[in-house]
């Protein structure tokens, strides 16, 4: 059995279905999660308009419609976040979403959640960050392109608000990742600087990264998970099907 918490990363493969999202929740409980995780964003706050695709979204959505569309597409309501948090607790898996801004944590907060996913991209936005603390909820926090004194700064600007309940994720921010560029070692590095749980959020399509990361010491891993990976939309074909999800957990 895992001893690592797994966190199947839902994300915006739901494709802004609530429907499709409640089946994703159920298949990733019986494939072994500990976690369901989503994005809980408005694309008109965290793109502008005439923002371009990164070059992995081009490759399988087509470079026709802007990121902003595209994402556009992938928003859920507030209403379909309370549907899914109440379908979590139905299923007993964990809820857990990603917030953007000030806004989102408000939001997220309204619908009670224990606890915080923080994306890579927020890693140097130390009010956010320190906004996040103040709940005094868990945060899980992503750590791709930044360095050891980013990721030591953000950690100290949570511990200043009162919040040592903080789990740094090891993540290279790539999609798909390679594994030659997985960097497990770093999760031990910050592990030891900071002085904090680490875990490893993957995005290498294979499931040797994880492994490793488990084996030295990962108290959460954090995958990709989809229905199938030839949905449209810019995760599913680097994501793993819950077969797979099912023999990665086990």
């Amino acid at each position: 059995m895992p001893t690592s918490y797994i966190i199947a990363e839902i994300g915006v493969n739901h494709n802004g279905s609530v429907e499709l999202a409640i089946e994703s929740i159920k298949a990733a409980k019986k494939a072994g999660a500990d976690c369901a995780k989503f994005q809980t964003f408005k694309a008109a706050q965290i793109v502008t308009a005439s923002s371009p695709k990164a070059a992995y979204q081009v490759k399988v959505t087509g470079a026709k419609e802007s990121q902003y569309d595209m994402l556009k597409k992938l928003e859920l309501s507030n209403s379909d976040f309370q549907v899914l948090m109440k379908s979590c607790k139905e299923v007993g898996i964990d809820f857990l979403s990603t917030p953007y801004n000030k806004e989102d944590v408000d939001f997220l907060e309204g619908l009670g959640v224990g606890m915080y996913k923080i994306a890579s991209g927020q890693l140097t936005e130390l009010p956010f960050l320190e906004y996040v603390a103040s709940t005094g909820k868990k945060i899980f926090l992503s750590t791709g392109m930044g360095n050891l004194a980013d990721v030591f700064t953000a950690v100290e600007a949570i511990r200043n608000k009162g919040n040592n309940n903080i789990c740094v994720l090891q993540c290279t921010t790539n999609y798909p990742s390679e594994l030659k560029d997985a960097n497990i070692y770093a999760m031990l590095s910050m592990r030891d600087a900071c002085k904090v749980e680490v875990g490893y959020s993957d995005h290498v399509q294979e499931n040797f990264a994880s492994f490793a990361a488990a084996a030295l010491g990962a108290k959460v891993i954090e995958k990709h998970f989809t229905l199938d990976n030839f949905l449209p939309g810019p995760d599913h074909s680097s994501s793993l099907m819950p077969g797979e999800f099912e023999k990665f957990v086990y």
